[in-house]
């Protein structure tokens, strides 16, 4: 172990903020233009326009495609038979993220939730944001980055129903947080549902959701089925881009799911703004690192 050089993971943690924040995925663009595609609402249109120049000008220059740098997440997945020590893994993910911050550089928005103090590091006391799982006869790392800004995350939202209230009363509950949110997560973007699992698990369910290729669908049917059920059902709502009126409200709507107690049915939102901003690291144990998204 003595001979393993964590600074790769440093490294990688520092290139994956930096690409989350400029460098838009694949998926999540042609998303945009099939929705503009099918936008026939004029304002929404010459919404979507100014959405298309941005991401030019982000590409162009290698900059921000949002001001907003968010707080940073990484979802870690670490294989059965990758020798790397965890917490020197954990400690580098931190290191990396303060250097993007600082070398970048980036506005931080990591701030002492009381006294409001920014350390411009991004980081701080439970930050960055980690979430460990482990993949089968595997040996390598997974690292997926996302930045989340604060106009979708203030719009999340969770809720323990009884199984009693139905499956109705579930879609009902999505729906009706999509609406409150109104213009405040710059849609259209990605709506993240966890359904089941306990309080916090649920909600981490959804902001896996947020993560998904756009459009994935489920692997069960019945969930897939509901997918497009509360994706044609907000759309239908006519909020569009940036709130301004439209066809499109949402570019995809996302389950994760899992099993729940028999007396209860969690459910939580997390939605993603149009920059549906993600990177992804795959890191070997011979110090190769593969990056996409």
């Amino acid at each position: 172990m003595a001979d393993i050089d964590y600074q790769i993971v440093e490294d990688a943690a520092k290139e994956l903020y930096i690409r989350a924040l400029c460098d838009l995925p694949p998926d999540v663009r042609e998303a945009l233009k099939r929705a503009y595609d099918k936008e026939t609402n004029p304002t929404a249109r010459e919404v979507f326009k100014a959405i298309f120049k941005t991401i030019e000008v982000a590409d162009e220059h290698k900059t921000l495609i949002c001001q907003d740098t968010g707080l940073p997440i990484y979802m870690v997945k670490i294989g059965s038979q990758f020798p790397w020590n965890g917490f020197q893994i954990k400690k580098r993910l931190d290191i990396g993220t303060r250097r993007a911050t600082q070398e970048f550089p980036f506005r931080g928005s990591s701030t002492h939730t009381l006294t409001r103090v920014n350390p411009q590091t991004s980081v701080g006391e439970g930050l960055p944001v980690i979430h460990y799982d482990f993949i089968e006869d595997a040996d390598h790392l997974d690292i997926l980055m996302i930045p989340k800004g604060s106009g979708s995350e203030n719009m999340s939202k969770m809720k323990m129903f009884y199984p009693a209230h139905g499956i109705s009363a579930l879609k009902k509950f999505v729906i009706d947080t999509v609406f409150e949110t109104g213009a405040n997560p710059c849609p259209p973007g990605i709506i993240g549902v966890g359904l089941g699992g306990t309080a916090d698990l649920v909600m981490k369910l959804a902001k896996e959701a947020i993560a998904r290729p756009v459009g994935q669908r489920h692997h069960d049917p019945e969930i897939a089925k509901m997918e497009q059920e509360l994706e044609e059902a907000i759309n239908d709502m006519g909020r569009g881009p940036m709130g301004l009126g439209g066809d499109i409200t949402a570019l995809a709507v996302h389950i994760e799911t899992a099993y729940t107690h028999i007396t209860q049915n969690p459910i939580a939102v997390n939605t993603q703004c149009w920059p549906a901003r993600r990177a992804r690291a795959q890191i070997h144990p011979d110090g190769r690192v593969d990056y996409g998204y």
